[in-house]
């Protein structure tokens, strides 16, 4: 497969970090005024009201199976859970793993059952963000664990080694993550053919060079390389519930089956601003699907608006489930999860394949409340 080179980056966030940066990604002085009939300006305070329900499926049990279905975990000022109902012919319950936060339903099924169902429905309001949690002092265990390294996030070697020289001149916490934004950009591109939200491999991606992938991918090295500088940043594991206000469909989804339209953001903490929205990953989805052609250049006039939105603010058509890696699931057999944010299933045959909904039969919709 021809890799592509670096994308060209139109806009940099000070002349600081436009001096850090490599020649192929000067700026040149059009880019700055570059004017654009397409808009990306989410604010605060657009809250709405959905259900979400699950549904899973499976055929008749021949041995004992378990099926997690993952909750909305996180309330913030931008996300509100209201609350969860389920409906099965399981032993069906709330857990959490205990460590970080996950809440699922989990259900176990004995051998033998028919026709094994389960039905979530979870009720989350959610705005849009614009701007950090307003310097807001965090926890320090928090942010500790907004640093650690992962499974699949390690934080030194090539890692570390990539993020020194991609944020080399780059003094504070806000231009360190400005450039890191900027180089996923440049390097890193959303690939369609990976398998639902790709892995998030940093090491391997770094040391193939191949940084294509989906949301998993390119936003956790994203996350990967602001630890290893320092910077607290983490991967928020949700789905997409509606159509994006702003036009583009990449940004949203219009189906009424949402098995498809789980996303993965990412937010760093910054001392000015607190935890601070961030969303590369969708930056290369729009230039790589939002039209028919591949555009590489963030200073298109379709680009340029998501490219300057997405450091700093994302849509509240979005929720999040969580932000944990290397789970744990409550009862289960297999090894940890990197993440979760799908329908998982196991039985005595080992794990479903939650990437494939068609086969392990699950179906996602929302419905957006009035008022």
């Amino acid at each position: 497969m021809n890799l592509p080179r670096r994308i060209f980056i139109g806009r940099a966030a000070s002349a600081g970090l436009a001096a850090a940066l490599p020649a192929a990604l000067a700026l040149p002085a059009s880019a700055q005024t570059a004017s654009s009939a397409h808009r990306f300006a989410p604010q605060a305070g657009d809250w709405r009201t959905f259900d979400l329900t699950t549904r899973v499926d499976l055929p008749a049990t021949t041995s004992a199976t378990r099926v997690w279905v993952p909750l909305p975990s996180v309330q913030t000022d931008w996300q509100l859970p209201l609350g969860d109902h389920m409906t099965s012919n399981g032993n069906a319950r709330v857990v959490a793993d205990g460590a970080q936060g996950v809440r699922v339903v989990a259900v176990e099924f004995a051998a033998g059952v028919q026709q094994p169902f389960v039905e979530v429905v979870s009720r989350v309001r959610t705005q849009s963000r614009a701007g950090g949690t307003g310097g807001a002092r965090e926890d320090a265990s928090t942010l500790r664990e907004a640093l650690k390294p992962t499974q699949l996030l390690p934080t030194d070697g090539i890692v570390r080694d990539t993020a020194r020289k991609a944020t080399q001149g780059a003094n504070t916490d806000e231009a360190k993550a400005r450039a890191l934004y900027d180089w996923v950009v440049a390097n890193a591109w959303r690939e369609p053919e990976v398998k639902g939200c790709g892995e998030g491999d940093v090491k391997t991606m770094l040391e193939t060079g191949n940084l294509g992938g989906k949301c998993a991918d390119l936003n956790a090295l994203f996350v990967a390389l602001c630890r290893s500088v320092g910077v607290p940043a983490r991967d928020v594991y949700g789905i997409r519930l509606a159509p994006s206000n702003f036009g583009y469909k990449q940004l949203g989804s219009g189906s009424a089956n949402l098995s498809g339209a789980q996303h993965c953001r990412s937010e760093v903490y910054l001392q000015a601003s607190g935890w601070t929205a961030m969303d590369p990953a969708d930056v290369a989805k729009v230039m790589r699907q939002e039209t028919p052609q591949w555009i590489k250049r963030t200073d298109n006039p379709l680009i340029t608006p998501i490219y300057q939105g997405l450091f700093g603010t994302w849509e509240g058509n979005w929720m999040a489930y969580n932000t944990a890696h290397d789970v744990v699931l409550p009862g289960t057999r297999e090894g940890a999860l990197g993440f979760v944010m799908y329908p998982v299933a196991e039985n005595a045959e080992g794990r479903f394949d939650s990437y494939d909904p068609a086969n392990f039969k699950y179906k996602i919709s929302a419905q957006q409340l009035a008022g």
